[in-house]
């Protein structure tokens, strides 16, 4: 089954990113201090999705994450990236000034802008960055649908 993709304008797409990422901001914790962090944190990586006319790739800043804590699954039309980051071991006799760096479990589900061909997918993971590099299914592909009586 096709789908019709309806624009209302060309900002509506930056308008809708902002909106999912002020919506993530409401309900993600910022602790004023490590001590202050419930034991089971989440946090959203950020990620990146660019098109070209064959591809879609993306890309997920993912520094401290081990490749064996790493796990993506994929169908046709969504991406989703879930995982975990192991928290440092605090220094002894220390006070935190600053505690920005998120760990624990993420999760990220990324619905796709076209269909994609889930057989050859490819994905790599290098200095902290995963890549997902995404075939498109082609979208001018016309089925003749033959027509019978009754």
């Amino acid at each position: 089954m096709d789908y019709i993709k309806i624009r209302f304008g060309e900002d509506l797409e930056r308008l809708s990113a902002s909106f999912e990422r002020a919506i993530q901001d409401i309900f993600r914790t910022h602790p004023a201090s490590p001590v202050f962090a419930p034991l089971e944190r989440r946090w959203v990586p950020q990620m990146d999705i660019y098109e070209t006319p064959d591809e879609i790739i993306l890309l997920a800043e993912l520094a401290g994450v081990e490749k064996d804590q790493l796990e993506v699954e994929i169908n046709t039309k969504a991406v989703r990236v879930h995982g975990q980051r192991p928290c440092l071991p605090r220094v002894e006799k220390s006070t935190y000034r600053l505690a920005e760096i998120q760990y624990g479990r993420f999760e990220r589900v990324l619905f796709l802008p076209a269909p994609i061909d889930t057989e050859t997918v490819k994905a790599s993971f290098s200095n902290g960055l995963l890549r997902i590099r995404m075939t498109k299914i082609p979208r001018n592909v016309i089925h003749n649908i033959p027509v019978s009586e009754g």
